[in-house]
């Protein structure tokens, strides 16, 4: 009995996790961030029905299995998604990396048309500057957030995402406008509060209030062609992005985990798009920060 009703209780979890309230610790948004390892049930299932030799255990393990496929088996398979019409790679630098040239040369290296950073401190601007300016000419920065892109930036301001109780001096949000031969794009760079886990839940107060903020400036942006690119803190199941990414079309079936760098189990840093379609999304290696960087390629 104890493997069914887990079995039961692991399916509930993956097919009804928007079920799951939010008023206890933001449980719902914890359970959301960290969804797909919600298919390690099935592996501890498995052996239990085997070390009890229970072929009931078995096949309820064929309920989670099966909701898991459904939510995520595509991820598992090939596709070929052509050539893309644009490359954009999106990476939190971290404010402590110890070599931002080092950083910006492996980005260049699957040759991108756009390079979004957060934590970008002013004394290491130059460093970056140095590196990309030469391959990617037009450049825009507001706060600790850049752009670098192939084609010219015919507009560049401040993004207005910071939580009210934040001074003014946080300034975490970017929008440019960047002309690419098949006409102008949007791009937003953002990076969203960081959360915290405890004992207490999961603190997302501040991201979730800059994310209802960002999505009001989606909501309002005339703009055909727009991009949101950033460390979001969070990922794309989780309901606290749901102003934002209800408003972008679904990124792909990629796994593509970007946080931690040194053992990645989530993809807290997005690319999402709206009047074009993310086709590829995957991580690239390490770098000085506690992120790796996520490359997107796109078609229009």
């Amino acid at each position: 009995m104890p493997i069914l009703w887990t079995a039961v209780f692991s399916t509930l979890v993956i097919l009804g996790h928007r079920a799951i309230p939010n008023v206890l610790g933001n449980l719902g948004s914890l359970v959301e961030a960290f969804l797909p390892w919600s298919g390690l049930t099935v592996p501890l299932l498995l052996l239990l029905a085997v070390l009890r030799r229970s072929l009931r255990g078995l096949a309820a393990t064929l309920l989670p299995l099966t909701a898991w496929l459904i939510g995520f088996g595509g991820q598992l398979l090939p596709r070929d998604a052509g050539a893309p019409d644009l490359v954009v790679v999106q990476h939190n630098v971290s404010d402590e990396n110890p070599d931002p040239a080092m950083t910006a040369r492996a980005l260049l290296d699957v040759r991108p048309d756009l390079i979004a950073l957060e934590e970008v401190l002013p004394e290491a601007a130059p460093a970056y500057a140095g590196v990309l300016d030469p391959e990617l000419p037009f450049h825009a920065m507001r706060g600790t957030v850049a752009l670098w892109s192939r084609f010219p930036l015919v507009a560049a301001d401040s993004a207005d995402i910071r939580p009210h109780d934040l001074g003014a001096d946080w300034n975490r949000g970017l929008r440019a406008v960047t002309r690419t031969p098949a006409g102008d794009i949007a791009v937003y760079v953002a990076h969203l509060p960081s959360v915290r886990i405890s004992a207490a839940g999961f603190a997302s107060a501040r991201r979730d209030e800059s994310a209802r903020k960002l999505g009001e400036l989606l909501r309002a942006d005339p703009a055909d062609k727009l991009l949101v690119v950033g460390d979001l803190n969070t990922t794309v199941d989780d309901r606290g992005l749901g102003p934002v990414a209800h408003r972008m079309t679904a990124p792909p079936a990629d796994f593509a985990f970007t946080w931690p760098a040194s053992t990645p189990v989530a993809r807290i840093d997005q690319v999402l798009a709206r009047s074009m379609t993310v086709t590829r999304l995957r991580a690239l290696p390490r770098t000085g920060s506690d992120h790796l960087p996520l490359v997107a390629e796109l078609r229009y």
